[in-house]
């Protein structure tokens, strides 16, 4: 991609086209391959951003290069592996040259009784959805402020917001990724790299459409207290993002952007 040494020989085309290839955005979104991430990749794309996404089935990884083109570029690599992390940001700097956007979308999810959670379940949803959010946030920071400008944007959960039932591990994941959203937004904002987080209400996806088609009372339950009348789309999280990165988010920062039709507001 970096075509540095050649530049000279180039017509005014393709000079044109060199500047317009160096100057272009680098995006990282974690859990790029489906569902929401896809979405954000794919909305980024579409504007001209060059867009990472790390995944750990290969299988759906390429089946979303497929989709996104030329500008995506795929990392099949877990984030549970925390020590291998500030490697793998090393690698994407060196062979893209910078990183202005982080999208921390991975997550996994344990759905069980709070008596039945073992240590070991605790932290396995905390290390991939608290602490490798940390990790990699902290060594894509290292590559922004060099640069004075970036975005990261953090996907939390109204598990934050409400008390419910069975998921006790993903819900103290996602409150500290808000409480991290405000903490790094104090400290990066005032070196250029904006911070902010975006929480998705009811948002169909193939996952939700299983959980919600098991479980009408549910599904009925979220509509009732949705002002909306209706579930989201991944398109709705995606144009979230893509606002936040943008310039005209650009005096907003350690905001936690609540995407869910009303219903955290609903009765």
């Amino acid at each position: 991609m970096d075509h540095g040494g050649n530049a000279s020989k180039f017509n005014s085309k393709s000079n044109k086209s060199y500047k317009m290839e160096r100057n272009r955005k680098v995006a990282i979104v974690t859990g790029g391959s489906s569902g929401l991430g896809l979405s954000i990749a794919n909305k980024f794309i579409h504007n001209n951003i060059h867009t990472i996404i790390i995944g750990r089935n290969e299988e759906k990884l390429q089946k979303a290069k497929e989709l996104l083109g030329k500008l995506c570029t795929t990392f099949n690599f877990d984030l549970a592996q925390l020590t291998l992390i500030p490697s793998l940001v090393e690698k994407i700097r060196d062979e893209l040259g910078r990183i202005d956007i982080l999208v921390n979308n991975a997550g996994i999810h344990l759905k069980k009784l709070l008596i039945e959670v073992t240590d070991q379940e605790f932290q396995q949803v905390i290390n991939t959805n608290l602490m490798a959010v940390f990790c990699i946030s902290r060594e894509v920071s290292k590559v922004m402020l060099p640069q004075r400008s970036g975005n990261i944007i953090h996907i939390s959960s109204m598990a934050a917001r409400y008390g419910i039932p069975k998921i006790i591990a993903y819900t103290a994941a996602k409150s500290g990724v808000e409480g991290m959203t405000r903490a790094m937004a104090v400290e990066l904002s005032p070196l250029g790299i904006r911070v902010n987080c975006i929480a998705p209400g009811f948002i169909v996806t193939e996952m939700s459409k299983g959980a919600m088609n098991n479980d009408p009372d549910r599904e009925r339950k979220a509509l009732s207290r949705t002002p909306l009348g209706k579930f989201g789309s991944s398109q709705d999280i995606a144009d979230a993002a893509y606002f936040l990165v943008s310039d005209a988010a650009q005096y907003i920062t350690g905001t936690i952007l609540t995407v869910d039709g009303g219903n955290s507001i609903g009765f």
